[in-house]
């Protein structure tokens, strides 16, 4: 099995879901959002495939948030999505694809649902 993960070496729940990846022995993609973030394009796309809206995938205790005003833009998912393409650390993480679905995995043990 593949697993893609969009990572963040700093966050307790992205090395804590990477490890599960690595004790199943799937293949994994590591992919450092910070240093590459995803387009907006491709937010959209994990956005549909986790069938969640932009708002739940906003970090909103990270200053970027205020400084954007981001709380008066929730119902604006094109602006969402510009702003965590344009300010990565927006991102929450971590996001795992893998042949049996995409989802945000806070908890790290939710990636088990992806196994």
């Amino acid at each position: 099995m593949k697993a893609t993960i969009w990572h963040n070496n700093r966050c307790s729940n992205s090395r804590g879901a990477l490890a599960l990846l690595q004790e199943a022995g799937v293949d994994i993609e590591i992919v450092d959002y910070l240093e590459n973030p995803p387009d907006p394009a491709t937010l959209r796309r994990l956005l549909d495939e986790m069938g969640m809206p932009a708002r739940d995938l906003l970090r909103s205790k990270e200053a970027a948030y205020a400084e954007l005003g981001l709380a008066r833009k929730l119902d604006d998912e094109a602006a969402l999505i510009e702003a965590m393409a344009m300010h990565p650390q927006l991102i929450n993480r971590p996001i795992v694809r893998t042949a049996k679905g995409t989802a945000l995995c806070r908890p790290p043990e939710t990636v088990r649902t992806l196994l």
